[in-house]
């Protein structure tokens, strides 16, 4: 199952500290903003986006790494 998910990475600090984050898991993360899509892990795509708007970041996991990755994640999310 896809889950999508808003985030928040509105300086370089947390785009490095969510780089970290994404690749410490095996599954494939994508960040969608407007009409780009760019790999969660690439460095160079993160700070390709502007870091004012909300991102929506997709990703395909199951039950038990899903929960791992939220709660990993969590101070990212926009609730």
């Amino acid at each position: 199952m896809m889950t999508t998910v808003k985030l928040r990475l509105d300086s370089i600090d947390r785009i490095r500290k969510f780089s970290g984050l994404v690749s410490k898991f095996p599954c494939d993360f994508d960040l969608e903003q407007g009409r780009y899509y760019i790999d969660a892990k690439s460095m160079m795509g993160l700070l390709s986006l502007d870091l004012n708007a909300p991102i929506a970041l997709h990703f395909k996991a199951n039950d038990e790494e899903e929960k791992m990755i939220m709660s990993s994640l969590d101070d990212f999310v926009i609730k």
